[in-house]
């Protein structure tokens, strides 16, 4: 493939550009399943999508149609020893000559010395060919494209087997609990900090009724190929094997995980992760009981996720007390005063309810996590009665 635009590495940049937060309609494209968005951009200016990250600078109004693509069903073997995902693929539609620039997420940390950006490039899959571009520049968190064409989009790195375990990454552990589980089962991940990958193993763990655990992510960047071990303040099992490579899966792959099984939960139990080649910690977290829902509870209980999809009709129409559940939203964080006034505006309480489930939706497991833990406090009759 040929690098068709010029490229400094010193154009490479921690600068942070200021973009203005959409939210995006969600639809699903029914004959592939697939979970598309579709951003209404209001005038000219510089936006970024609230779920994917995906940004764009428009000169004017417009609407703009992309979803998660998988980088294994379009880089051919050989590509794939060349070059790593450095971040999520994207099929994105938009009107020709509107879009000036497109903000592609990466993984990648900057902030590390020695990093040689002249090994970032942009994929473009075009009938079924990639051919590679250099980005206009790169900043913290994505690599800028100034005047894209559209079709699939993505960051790679070139990989070098002198760099191959010395790229850092920025990460996420995930840790959810499996609410059908005996006593208490978790299920840890570790991926990069890539969210098309983030939102398969939600999904893929909201089908096996599990609860995500919120954590912090590791204190310092992660390396691709390298060994981190899971291990305990207290006396748990952990299977297959304490130990998880760091890599890069498709967000369609199987992701590993390791399960940590603890027969009796204590006030606070610590989790640490090492880095094997030199022993030390690269992440912490307390689970406290509060984190947990306990064995006598479980087998009747859904995730908050799992309750709101199974009775959202009934939400719909049974929910009240709205302006109490999103004040106490607003200072958890969970919605801003944009998104409050959007609920506000619809003109009955069944629309309102309707528009703030799904406002939950989009924002993921944590979101739908507090408002569930908001309707047991406020309104716990009709979360009994819905149980």
């Amino acid at each position: 493939p040929a690098h068709n635009t010029p490229f400094s590495p010193k154009l490479a940049t921690l600068l942070l550009q200021v973009l203005k937060e959409v939210t995006p309609e969600i639809t699903q494209d029914s004959p592939k399943y697939h979970t598309v968005y579709r951003a209404h951009l209001p005038d000219a200016g510089l936006f970024q999508c609230s779920i994917t990250g995906l940004g764009f600078e428009v000169k004017s109004a417009v609407t703009i149609t992309y979803r998660y693509a998988t980088w294994t069903e379009h880089l051919s073997k050989d590509e794939q020893e060349t070059w790593t995902p450095a971040g999520p693929l994207f099929y994105i539609e938009v009107q020709s000559g509107i879009v000036q620039a497109v903000h592609l997420p990466h993984f990648i940390c900057l902030a590390e010395e020695d990093i040689n950006t002249s090994l970032c490039s942009i994929a473009h899959f075009k009938s079924g060919k990639m051919t590679l571009e250099r980005p206009t520049r790169v900043i913290a968190f994505s690599a800028v494209l100034e005047n894209p064409s559209f079709s699939l989009l993505g960051v790679l790195w070139r990989r070098l087997r002198s760099t191959l375990n010395s790229l850092p990454m920025h990460s996420l552990v995930l840790i959810f609990q499996q609410l059908s589980a005996a006593n208490t089962t978790l299920h840890l991940y570790l991926i990069p900090d890539d969210k098309s990958v983030k939102q398969a193993i939600e999904k893929q763990e909201m089908d096996w009724n599990s609860k995500l655990i919120p954590k912090p992510p590791p204190l310092n960047p992660l390396f691709f190929g390298c060994i981190y071990q899971v291990t305990s303040t207290n006396s748990v099992e952990i299977t297959p094997d304490e130990r998880l490579r760091f890599c890069y899966k498709s967000p369609k792959e199987q992701q590993l995980f390791v399960e940590i099984y603890i027969r009796n939960m204590a006030e606070e139990i610590g989790l640490l992760m090492r880095d094997t080649r030199n022993d030390t910690v690269v992440w912490r977290a307390s689970l406290r009981s509060g984190d947990i829902n306990h064995p006598a509870c479980v087998s009747k209980t859904l995730s908050g996720a799992a309750f709101m999809k199974k009775h959202k009709t009934k939400l719909c129409s049974r929910m009240r007390q709205l302006s109490t559940i999103l004040l106490q939203l607003r200072d958890a964080n969970v919605i801003n005063s944009d998104e409050e006034e959007e609920v506000q505006r619809q003109d009955t309480s069944q629309r309102k309810n309707q528009v703030l489930l799904e406002l939950a939706e989009k924002k993921g497991l944590e979101a739908q996590e507090q408002l569930y833990q908001i309707l047991r406090m406020k309104d716990p009759y009709l979360i009994a009665d819905l149980e």
